[in-house]
This record gives C-alpha cells, structure tokens and sequence, in this order.
C-alpha cells in the first residue's frame, strides 16, 4: 500500500495489545544506554512543586466543570467511556516523574469522561476522522501505531519507522527527510482494517508544552523555510502590520513578528489549521483513540527509550539525539516571547490550546505583567 498524507509516523507493540489501558510513564528501559540514574533528592524541586501546584488547580477547574465554557475542538458523540490505569510504579522512577503521570492520568479521565466527547474514531466528523488518520503511522512487523505532532521529535521518530521497515539502514543516515515515502498511514487502510490495528495493536504519542511547540514552529518555519514565508508569513505580513495594503507593497514574509503569529492563530479555525501549529488533541484524538503511551518532550529519552524496548525493536535501534544545528527553545527564551506579546492577545490564545494545557497536565504560563518585568 503506498504511503500518503503528513509527515511522521508509526506503531508499535510486540504482540499484540488490545487493552484500553492507557499508560502514561514508562518503568525505567532495561537497554543500558537509556537507564536513568536514581535521583538523590526524594522531592521535587520549588519549581517543580509550583507546576504541579498550577496543574492540580487547572485539574480541579476540569473536575468541577468550570471550563465547560470554553470553546474548544471537542468533537460531539455519543460513546462509550475509556477505562485508564495507571502504569505500574517502579523503584527507579523518581517521584517528580511520578507525580506528573498522576496527574496525567486524571486529567484525560475527567475530560475524556465528558458525554460529549467522542469516544471512538467512528464518533469523529469526517474531516476530523481524516487529519487523525493521516497523522497516524503503521508499523506491521512491529505491531504499533504511533501518532505524529510536528515539533514533538516527530521527524526522528520518522527516522526510527524507516529503519524499522528497512528502508534506511541507520536512523543517523544523513539524507533529507522525506515525510511521505517509505511510511505507512492508517488512513491506507479499510475500515475493517482500521478497526484491528485500533484494538491490537499498541498505540503512542508524544506531547509537548503547547506554548513551547509554538514558538518552535514559528522559529523554524518563518525563519528558515522560504516556502512557509511565502505562503504563511506575505499574508500575515498583509492582515496585520500597519500600513501594508493586502496587494500594496512587496512582501517577503521573512520577519513576521510573534505577536503577529498569535493575531494569526486567534483567526484560525483549530480544526483547519496547518499541522505545525493545530492542537495536539485535535492531531491526535486521544479521547477517541486509547494510546497505551503517552510520551512527553520534557522526557523524550527516557520515554523513547521505553517505547523501543516495548515494541521489540533492534538493540541497534536508538532514538536520534538532537542534531548539532538544533535551536533549543529555553524557558528564557519562551518567557522572552511571551513577553513581546500583548496580554491581551495572549488570553485570547490560550482557549484554543486549553485541551492541550489540561490533558497533558501542563500548566498555564505565567503572563502576568510582574512576571513579564524579569
């Protein structure tokens, strides 16, 4: 079946996994060269307390219903309702790591709970139904399923599917990427077939903080790929900076400003955005689809490292460590661009992300004007 749609894919399970239990931290990875070293400190740091201070709050907000009137993506449907667990707990796993999968775990119960969230990719729209198909990859001899976010590592774990399916013979193979050949959709499937590999096969995904992914985006595609300036960033220019004319002066798009990004986001339709810069929930689905894992950024490592060894891969096999040109994007530089961003507009930004920010468990950022002085 040839391989079509976005880019960044695949599955994994060896065996087969039917189960709906959803798993949200891994035990530590028996391969040596990804076990994580016990950490010293029995608690978390300030820092670390105060996110899961900001999350618990945002928990409670979710629990209470509060947020039940915001306009979010969630699609309508009547279905059945997910059952999650926990992942066992184990010795290595430190108690920060285990505290943040708690509060995973209840927050995709509670908002996954909600009677009008779709609980099957069958309850989806079809133009909802068609992006998540398209966003997941298929591995058969593997027997996985993983669901790709662009900015979320979703280029090296394209990279990690190819040398499992052998068409390349290393993931450190210098070649362009292409997010297309070489890879499997589950959208090439029959329904029939969707419905098996759904039930059997092991499903994953990986999140990141949504404000983070954002900035990654916008510095990668408005500063380095010429074809996203000149579709995304001549328009932008035209619709929001003063003074130019929608057909008036030459535009090159190459230094749209991140306030100006945001003015462009709060326009957006979520569910017809770029993938670049879509919601995960609205990528991903992950009421309607049960994932077995949820992997998270902040622990690509470790949580790489987990699902390698779940799904059975080659000890040749590794993740991809971040090539040498990578631009990381720091805290200092997140709390930098956020702070160039009206408050306002910010406020109005976060609604649209708010799935992302409550069922992965990450706090709302700090925009207060206080904060912006430091």
């Amino acid at each position: 079946m040839p391989a079509r749609n976005p880019e960044c894919g695949a599955r994994g399970a060896s065996g087969s996994s039917g189960s709906s239990v959803l798993r949200f931290s891994p035990a530590v990875s028996s391969r040596s060269t990804h076990r994580r070293r016990h950490r010293s400190a029995l608690l978390p740091s300030v820092l670390t307390f105060a996110v899961i201070v900001a999350s618990g709050g945002l928990l409670l907000l979710i629990e209470k219903g509060l947020l039940n009137g915001m306009h979010t993506p969630s699609p309508l449907a009547n279905g059945r309702k997910p059952e999650y667990r926990l992942a066992p707990r184990d010795p290595a796993v430190d108690v920060e790591s285990q505290i943040l999968q708690d509060i995973r775990n209840r927050t995709i119960r509670a908002m996954c709970g909600h009677d009008n969230t779709a609980h099957s990719v069958w309850s989806l729209s079809s133009a909802q139904r068609k992006t998540l198909l398209q966003h997941i990859l298929v591995n058969e001899k593997h027997r996985f399923l993983y669901c790709y976010v662009p900015k979320v590592a979703c280029s090296n774990w394209k990279r990690v599917l190819k040398v499992l399916s052998g068409a390349l013979t290393d993931v450190h193979v210098q070649v362009k990427m292409d997010h297309h050949a070489d890879l499997l959709f589950l959208s090439d499937f029959s329904p029939e077939e969707i419905r098996y590999r759904l039930s059997h096969y092991f499903k994953f995904m990986f999140v990141r903080e949504p404000m983070a992914r954002l900035l990654s985006a916008y510095r990668n595609k408005f500063g380095e790929i010429k074809a996203y300036q000149h579709k995304y960033g001549t328009e932008i220019i035209r619709r929001y900076r003063k003074g130019y004319a929608k057909n008036n002066l030459k535009v090159a798009g190459d230094d749209v400003t991140f306030a100006e990004f945001v003015r462009y986001l709060l326009d957006e339709d979520p569910e017809r955005m770029n993938e670049h810069w879509m919601p995960i929930y609205n990528l991903c689905q992950p009421c309607a689809v049960q994932y077995n894992f949820i992997g998270s950024y902040e622990r690509l490592e470790s949580d790489a490292a987990y699902v390698l060894e779940h799904i059975g891969a080659p000890q040749h096999v590794q993740f991809p460590e971040r090539q040498a040109w990578y631009k990381p994007v720091t805290k200092e530089t997140l709390h930098y661009y956020l702070c160039t961003v009206p408050q306002k507009l910010l406020r109005e930004l976060l609604p649209k992300y708010i799935l992302d920010f409550s069922l992965f468990g990450y706090p709302l950022p700090n925009i207060t004007t206080e904060y912006c002085r430091h």
